[in-house]
């Protein structure tokens, strides 16, 4: 059946994603409307019903059959990562290799996490036997990013797939091969469940028709404002909703810190993927006592990348072409705000790429430190103490990963502690994101839930409860045949009881 609506007609067919280095064609795919969506969801309900019928153990030879699938055709994703996003060939491997490791991690532990378990009762239901189980939700819709089209809507896809559900994936119009690909090599790898994990592209229309298709949950990774209007349409049916929308990640540095451990990991968490990452570095806080040694040692490894094309380059352009426009800006509105610009500056904005800017006392309220840069930009200031640090860091809309450098790493993880972050790495950045048993995801502008760890496998699916009475009790307080003074005599009871414990 065709969309024979006003706006089918004017849609186009297709589009045509484009190197972000070259501008050079890569590909045409299709634009999927409400009908293509609809049908896709259609098929993974059906193809849903005997995956979640399986035994957990056959789900996860499946998922493991095409992990490895994935691995060994590393090379091939890897190019379409590469292409699509223009970050370079090494790093786009590495992306595979993180999806890799959660995706194993997943299909290895979904038994374990989501198994019935018996819980206890209290002294009035001693008579029931109680447990609860994890049920899948049916089918899972993932709306993926640019910046990692492999790893980040697989930490949803893999988790989703692994809890037992079926996935209809809608990958940034960026980068839709990606999706693409990682659907038919499921499909190759596991042809008996094949439709399980179904690719539709298109841009922002496709992502509301999927958003409206009646899928049992939405798993949304973007920008704050984009989620609230997804989650608004999620709200017309009640449909739950997953949201990851980036970070303003905060760094601290002690003045017992390893200043050169600190440099290296603050150059890379706030360079690499050209800055494109969401738990990214964009703010330091370094305590005054060395924060002009930190300084010096950020420039020097900062001055020595450069971005480009070829195989030499530390990272490569903006996915995003607009990105360099927010760059500029908060560079530029920066510099005239006070803030010193140690490396680069306004003039390092020549699209697509964008080199190494590192800025220092800029002020608080500055573009550059309350919203989110997306590029190859950091900022580091200098704060009294750790308690300014901390509130400095803390003082964000957003609340999604940070870092602290610390000698002493007992005190490293107090001070991690006190940070609103979702997740906190100690003497280094990132660190969370490969560990696959780490639930990863924030709150405020960052958005809400969980992925990865067990509780991103929970994430979807729905909790049943179950109570089985196992004798009959000996006062039936569920009825209307109990006496006025037995039910009077329980209460009685059961006061005296709670005033002593």
């Amino acid at each position: 059946m065709t969309d024979s609506t006003p706006d089918a007609a004017l849609r186009p067919a297709t589009f045509t994603t484009r190197s972000p280095a070259s501008g050079e064609p890569l590909a045409e795919h299709p634009v999927d409307g409400p009908e293509e969506v609809a049908r896709a969801v259609d098929r993974a309900r059906r193809v849903q019903a005997g995956w979640a019928a399986l035994p957990a153990a056959r789900r996860r030879d499946h998922l493991l059959r095409w992990k490895r699938a994935l691995a060994t055709d590393l090379d091939a994703v890897a190019r379409i990562v590469a292409a699509e996003t223009g970050k370079p060939a090494g790093d786009a491997a590495l992306e595979v290799v993180l999806t890799l490791e959660h995706l194993g991690w997943a299909a290895r532990n979904a038994d374990r996490v989501l198994r019935r378990r018996r819980v206890r009762t209290g002294l009035f239901t001693v008579h029931q036997r109680a447990s609860l189980v994890h049920r899948p939700l049916g089918v899972v819709g993932v709306i993926g990013p640019w910046n990692y089209p492999c790893y980040t809507p697989m930490g949803s896809v893999g988790y989703a797939l692994a809890a037992g559900n079926a996935v209809v994936l809608k990958p940034s119009e960026l980068t839709p091969g990606t999706g693409v690909l990682l659907a038919g090599l499921f499909d190759a790898a596991v042809p008996a469940h094949a439709g399980l994990l179904t690719t539709v592209t298109g841009d922002a229309a496709t992502g509301d028709a999927l958003a409206r298709a009646g899928v049992d949950k939405l798993a949304f990774t973007g920008s704050p404002g984009t989620a609230r209007k997804v989650m608004a349409v999620c709200a017309e049916t009640l449909t739950p909703f997953l949201a990851e929308c980036g970070g303003k990640d905060a760094v601290i540095v002690t003045a017992d810190a390893d200043l050169d451990a600190a440099a290296e990991a603050i150059v890379w968490g706030a360079l690499s993927n050209a800055g494109q990452t969401c738990a990214g570095v964009e703010r330091v806080y370094a305590v005054r006592e060395v924060h002009a040694d930190l300084c010096e040692r950020v420039v020097r490894r900062a001055g020595a990348l450069c971005p480009g094309a070829d195989g030499d380059a530390a990272y490569g352009p903006m996915t995003l072409p607009g990105q360099t426009r927010t760059v500029e800006r908060h560079v530029s509105q920066a510099v005239a705000s006070g803030a010193r610009a140690l490396l680069g500056g306004p003039e390092s904005v020549r699209a697509p790429y964008v080199a190494p800017v590192v800025l220092a006392d800029v002020p608080e309220d500055a573009a550059a430190l309350t919203e989110e840069t997306f590029g190859p930009v950091v900022a580091v200031n200098a704060v009294a103490d750790v308690d300014e640090a901390v509130a400095r860091a803390n003082d964000s809309r957003y609340a999604l990963g940070a870092a602290v450098f610390c000698r002493n790493r007992r005190a490293g993880a107090a001070i991690a502690a006190r940070l609103r972050a979702g997740a906190v790495s100690v003497n280094s950045v990132l660190g969370f994101a490969a560990v696959p048993a780490l639930p990863f995801g924030g709150s405020g502008d960052s958005g809400f839930g969980r992925i990865h760890g067990a509780e991103g496998l929970r994430a979807f699916t729905a909790v049943q409860s179950t109570t089985v009475q196992r004798f009959a009790p000996p006062v039936a307080l569920t009825s209307f045949e109990v006496p006025a003074a037995t039910r009077e005599r329980a209460v009685r009871l059961a006061r005296s009881l709670h005033l002593r414990r």
